[in-house]
């Protein structure tokens, strides 16, 4: 155990890179970050377009981005955060504000500004305005937000798409001419007369050559200032072979136009519209990707445009709405009906429904009154509430879950360091590979070869973009795990949704997981000559004494039916047996039948009542008032109306079920036999959990297990996909992969059934990925030309390789379509 528990220090840093644009920019980013002295692992991701570095100790972030950049990509910087500052009054202000706000870890620089009265600060992604305004507050001073917008990074892609899509345009109005000029003149012969007659051959070509030019200079700009350096540097990627390919074609083109003597005879053709296309096919390829991606992380967007931007509070005995940042612990909130709620809080008044869907994924809206925790985000129903606040910012479950949902979306499954190997190597040899078409269709083809030798290698250069390789698996995990999220289901760990699909066993335990947690009285008879009310009130008034679980339930009994409690003297507690006291000066004892025995009273009138409680789970308790056996009490934890369903589903997908408790053999094996169990293993301490998940292990494979407290988290930790029911502890959550934010237990066969429909669907995008490019490189090549004199025009290979990445990514967002399993119970 201890050596298991023994965990090294790591630390993590997250950097945003910009300009990959396949999975060979990938490979190469995370080969530059993995040379840094001192990263264990770095891990990129083409669609979030981060890069997750992880070190056994800390690295100074300048280092990490300067690698990045030597790869030939580069690291934006974080958007600067600007406070207004409110109290300076002088240069001595200004200096004790730079300096808190300096102090503030992950702060690079803080400039503040006496006149405008205004701070500028520009931090790593991991400082928060939280963060600075608490500084400077603790300095003296009062902050704010100088504007509240979590849609700088939406608004950047907005903006990144509305560029591709201008480019996109002149493109295809340039490219389009120039297709119609030179394809329209070979298929139609009428056509081909007509620009002899009106144009001539050479000015046909001149018109080609401009617009082309155009083409080239202006929309096709990006793959010429990524490619050609990526070519110097000896790491081509995706913009390299566009830019090889385009560049062959208009140069050949060049020269066929303005010195045509240097060409073999024969030889003299023109592929502007070769050039021109592509670019505009791989654009449309882009902009079509663009907006894919866009929906991919539609979750995460939906999540952050849950966080309300305001928040009205109880301050000086008035109530003002104020930016949702200004906010702090303890400050009562209030919320009228259909508002959002702003922080996470406490019920102080009031009483109201509130929407739980966006948290929980459960549709009905739950009940809230005094006490009662409420999640920033949701929606108030009816009634106005008002809240203590617990948690705000970054704190709240909301950012938590937004944050998991990123981190997830980041992480790299197992399935794809095969991926990203073979891609690290793809692109050089795709570059081998046209350069080899080249040589043998010069050395070996027909006449005129040049020209067979520059078509056939241009088109290998354009279909072998590796770009749906790259998006194959990241597209999917994003989808998914975002799918995920809006069910209630959080993957905290990427690589879960991998494991899961493979698990062959899914062990519970019962108290909170299959039971709600909390005993509850389901039986109270009495003998012949006693009153059940009257029993009841005495019964809980002496219970009311003790703190254990069975007391808590017959008092909140009680208390539910107005039940008065009535003054108890002598009271004493049995250890192991009962308890004794006295009420209205009559004795009464309460335990279990051996407790009865010891002091002589006579049980046999409740045997039969006694076994049924006990076959059913329940925990049968005895009662005497006056040395008289008085009433039968029955004590017990109920089922969840979820968890028969749930049991019934998880064998429906052919997975057994193993209860792992720490309750009674007698208790444990009779809920097991109602609910249909495979396996108990009871009365198991919390260190014997973990043995128990590491026998499962041996006899069966891989092991889920389910748990929600504190005594789970070794089982949650050891098992290879642990599972916390969400509203559990902190610790059980933090030792599990994944987070069920209901206490619905159904929600594991759903895990189960989304990680199934993840994993496939990666399978189908790799395999179109992969088989897409080895049937196609060689076509492009050549190889049907001898046998059927069919080759692949470099247009048709830019059009295919822009349906590749397209299919990729439509069939990933088949997942945002996935549904709950619906299993009916029969029960």
């Amino acid at each position: 155990m201890s050596s298991q528990n023994t965990v090294s220090t790591q630390y993590q840093e997250t950097l945003s890179i910009e300009g990959m644009t396949c999975a060979s920019c990938v490979g190469r980013v995370e080969k530059a970050l993995k040379k840094v002295d001192g990263v264990e692992s770095a891990a990129v991701n083409l669609a979030t377009e981060k890069a997750v570095i992880t070190s056994s100790q800390p690295i100074d972030r300048n280092t990490l981005v300067k690698a990045v950049e030597r790869a030939g990509y580069d690291v934006p910087k974080a958007q600067p955060i600007e406070l207004i500052i409110d109290g300076m009054t002088c240069a001595s202000c200004v200096a004790r504000v730079e300096k808190a706000l300096k102090k503030v870890q992950g702060v690079q620089q803080a400039n503040v500004n006496l006149a405008t009265e205004q701070a500028w600060i520009q931090a790593d992604g991991g400082v928060s305005s939280g963060d600075l305004i608490q500084a400077v507050k603790k300095a003296g001073y009062d902050a704010k937000l100088l504007e509240q917008d979590n849609s700088q990074q939406q608004d950047k892609k907005e903006t990144e798409l509305q560029q591709l899509k201008r480019d996109l345009i002149i493109s295809l109005i340039l490219a389009v001419p120039v297709f119609i000029l030179e394809m329209g003149a070979h298929m139609i012969p009428s056509f081909h007369m007509w620009i002899m007659h009106n144009i001539g051959q050479y000015n046909n070509w001149l018109i080609q050559f401009v617009l082309t030019t155009l083409v080239l200079i202006f929309p096709g700009r990006r793959f010429y200032e990524k490619g050609i350096p990526a070519l110097f540097r000896l790491a081509p990627d995706m913009n390299s072979l566009v830019a090889v390919g385009t560049l062959a074609a208009y140069s050949f083109s060049l020269v066929a136009t303005f010195i045509p003597d240097v060409l073999p005879h024969g030889t003299v053709h023109v592929y502007f519209e070769a050039a021109a296309v592509i670019v505009s096919l791989i654009l449309l390829g882009r902009y079509f990707e663009a907006k894919a991606k866009g929906r991919t992380s539609q979750a995460i967007q939906h999540l952050v445009g849950m966080q309300a931007k305001t928040a009205r509070i109880h301050r000086d005995g008035q109530v003002l709405e104020v930016p949702v940042a200004e906010v702090t612990t303890d400050t009562i909130v209030e919320i009228r009906p259909g508002e959002r709620v702003p922080v996470d809080g406490e019920v102080v008044e009031g009483h109201s429904y509130i929407d739980e869907a966006m948290i929980t994924g459960e549709p009905i809206p739950v009940e809230k009154t005094l006490g009662h925790p409420v999640v920033g985000g949701t929606i108030n129903q009816n009634g106005t509430l008002n809240i203590r606040a617990t948690a705000i910012g970054e704190s709240t479950v909301l950012a938590q879950i937004i944050r998991m949902v990123e981190q997830a979306q980041g992480s790299k499954l197992p399935i794809q360091a095969l991926v990203d190997k073979v891609t690290m190597w793809f692109v050089p040899a795709v570059m081998f590979l046209a350069l080899l078409t080249f040589m043998v269709w010069f050395i070996f083809g027909p006449e005129p070869a040049l020209t067979f030798s520059l078509v056939n290698a241009v088109a290998v250069l354009i279909i072998a973009c590796p770009c749906a390789m790259g998006l194959a698996t990241p597209t999917s995990i994003m989808v998914g795990t975002g799918r995920g999220a809006e069910m209630g289901i959080l993957f905290r760990k990427g690589e879960a949704l991998q494991l899961l699909q493979e698990v062959k066993v899914v062990a519970v335990d019962k108290t909170g997981t299959l039971t709600e947690g909390k005993p509850t009285l389901t039986d109270f008879r009495v003998q012949d000559g006693f009153e059940r009310d009257q029993v009841l009130q005495i019964v809980a008034s002496v219970e009311a004494k003790s703190e254990h679980p069975i007391a808590l339930a017959i008092v909140k009994a009680a208390e539910d039916e107005n039940i008065e409690f009535l003054p108890v003297t002598a009271f004493d507690s049995v250890t192991g047996s009962g308890i004794k006291a006295e009420v209205n000066g009559q004795a009464v004892q309460i335990g279990a039948d051996r407790y009865m025995h010891e002091i002589g009273v006579n049980v046999s009138a409740f045997e039969q009542e006694a076994a049924r409680l006990g076959n059913e789970g329940k925990t049968p308790i005895y009662v005497a008032i006056g040395q008289k056996l008085a009433a039968i009490v029955a004590v017990a934890d109920p089922i969840k109306p979820s968890t028969f369903a749930a049991i019934e589903a998880l064998h429906q997908l052919g997975l057994k079920v193993a209860m792992i408790t720490g309750d009674n053999r007698h208790t444990a094996h009779a809920i097991a036999t109602r609910l249909g169990i495979d396996r108990v293993e009871a009365e198991v301490l919390p260190e014997g959990k973990v043995d128990v998940v590491q026998q499962l292990q041996q006899k069966y494979g891989r092991v889920a297990f389910v748990g929600d407290g504190i005594n789970d988290a070794p089982a949650l930790a050891k098992s290879d996909v642990g599972i916390a029911i969400g509203t559990g502890t902190d610790v059980a959550i933090e030792a599990a992969e994944v987070v069920l934010m209901s206490g619905n237990l159904q929600g594991v066969p759903n895990a189960i059934a989304l990680s199934k429909a993840t994993i496939r669907n990666i399978h189908q995008n790799l395999f179109w990925a992969f088989i897409y490019n080895i049937a196609l490189i060689p076509i492009a090549a050549g190889v049907l030309y001898p046998a059927f004199g069919i080759l692949l025009s470099p247009v048709f290979a830019a059009g295919a390789m822009a349906l590749s990445s397209v299919f990729v990514l439509g069939n990933a967002l088949r997942l945002k379509y996935f549904h709950a399993i619906k299993f009916e119970s029969s029960h």
